[in-house]
């Protein structure tokens, strides 16, 4: 569903990515791990088309993406939640996520979203400003979901949310897998939760992949060495 080859990305004259490849097969999740600073965003950005490529290429289910436009791409099947969030916050929880049914057939929001997420239900109304921070990331979830992705792209999840939310947000994955059978990549820093949602884990270091392993073979104090500051 997605296919990574060869991906170079530079800021100026300072390269960020190296060669970065790698594929996710339909109803499959990848956790890219690594700290901060070692290329995660900038892979993301590359894979949305924030960014530009210096060069590779970048398709999904069979298409090449990589000269398009963001805008493009989301038609064409790429869903991205960014680190932050970055929901509307004088908007709506549902005028926030109304914003994602550009590419939606129905332009409806689909009940099976706020089923994944009932607190959205509950707090519709409500600025997305006020929201809690786990609150404006399954908002930014749900945003995302709308546009009726092939591939969603989460960049660092978990961030600042308190634990029993990330439990909530892993569960919401999983589910939002089996009913939809999409391919979703996740970057992260937590191990417990890639462990909890990806069937295969890649380590980012210096804009280069450093590991690779699925979640059955995962050494978890080999890749906390490489997560450690």
């Amino acid at each position: 569903m997605l296919k990574v080859t060869d991906l170079f990305v530079a800021y100026g004259q300072s390269q960020a990515l190296h060669g970065i490849s790698f594929e996710s097969s339909r109803n499959e999740t990848v956790a890219i791990m690594g700290r901060n600073g070692m290329g995660k965003t900038t892979l993301f950005k590359s894979l949305m088309g924030i960014l530009p490529a210096r060069a590779g290429s970048i398709e999904v289910a069979g298409h090449d993406v990589s000269k398009d436009e963001s805008f493009r791409r989301v038609a064409k099947g790429i869903a991205y939640v960014p680190q932050g969030r970055m929901i509307f916050p004088t908007l709506t929880v549902e005028e926030n996520i109304q914003t994602g049914l550009e590419n939606s057939k129905s332009r409806r929001i689909p009940d099976e979203i706020y089923a994944l997420f009932p607190v959205l239900w509950d707090m519709k109304s409500r600025k997305g400003g006020n929201l809690s921070g786990g609150q404006q990331q399954q908002l930014a979830i749900a945003r995302a979901l709308v546009t009726e992705p092939k591939v969603l792209l989460l960049d660092e999840p978990t961030e600042g949310i308190q634990p029993s939310i990330i439990k909530e947000i892993g569960k919401a994955l999983n589910e939002i897998r089996r009913l939809r059978e999409i391919t979703i990549v996740v970057s992260e820093q937590v191990l417990s939760f890639a462990m909890d949602v990806a069937d295969r884990l890649f380590v980012i270091e210096g804009g280069r992949f450093v590991h690779e392993t699925t979640r059955a073979d995962t050494d978890a104090d080999h890749i906390r060495q490489y997560l450690s500051v």
